[in-house]
């Protein structure tokens, strides 16, 4: 099997440990808005209704920087989304494209544990795109720690990155399965080991 095809769902006892809805409506918050020059780019936060919905859920968050209100069951269907997941972060690409009009690329980083080319190359896209108000979509496997030394686990899952800091040496993640906690910061060398094995919308 292709490394990247990896399918995102949360147990319902998971996304109740990390503090998400099994379900009912998506809560909407409005993240802080920022200019360019803060290297942020412009998002709305909005959590996954249930355990199964990472992938639209960060799907849309990604949309909101480019001003696009797209409900999370469009993005569900476009995607493919059942309650085994999202496939992968080529139909994360392939469904941000339809909207941005081809905006977005799929990279891989195939390795069990990132390579340091491969940490350069997250760093670069992920300054890129939040330059130009793109958020980074990744698929995530496992457990890592933000700067906080908070642990976050999943047995597949979806995120947002939003925003970096300095030479996008912390990047801040926008977790749909978090809305208690919507956002943390985290290491990029500690996001390309998360992402190891599977892949990133940039």
């Amino acid at each position: 099997m292709n490394p990247i095809i990896r399918k995102c769902v949360l147990s319902v006892a998971g996304l109740a440990a990390a503090g998400g809805a099994v379900a009912g409506p998506a809560a909407a918050h409005a993240a802080p808005v920022k200019g360019k020059g803060d290297r942020t780019a412009n998002y709305e936060y909005q959590a996954q209704p249930n355990f199964f919905y990472c992938g639209p859920a960060s799907a849309r968050i990604a949309l909101s920087a480019e001003g696009k209100d797209v409900s999370q069951d469009e993005l569900a269907v476009k995607l493919g989304t059942t309650q085994n997941g999202t496939d992968s972060a080529i139909d994360i690409t392939r469904v941000l494209n339809e909207y941005t009009g081809g905006k977005y690329r799929t990279t891989e980083i195939r390795d069990d544990v990132a390579t340091p080319e491969q940490v350069a190359r997250l760093r670069a896209d992920i300054r890129a795109a939040v330059d130009d108000d793109r958020p980074v979509v990744a698929n995530i496997l496992g457990g890592a720690r933000d700067v906080d030394g908070v642990e976050h686990s999943y047995p597949g899952h979806y995120l947002t990155v939003v925003r970096y800091e300095g030479d996008v040496d912390t990047v801040l993640i926008a977790d749909p399965a978090r809305p208690d906690t919507p956002t943390y910061w985290m290491d990029v060398t500690e996001l390309a080991n998360w992402i190891a094995g599977r892949g990133y919308s940039s």
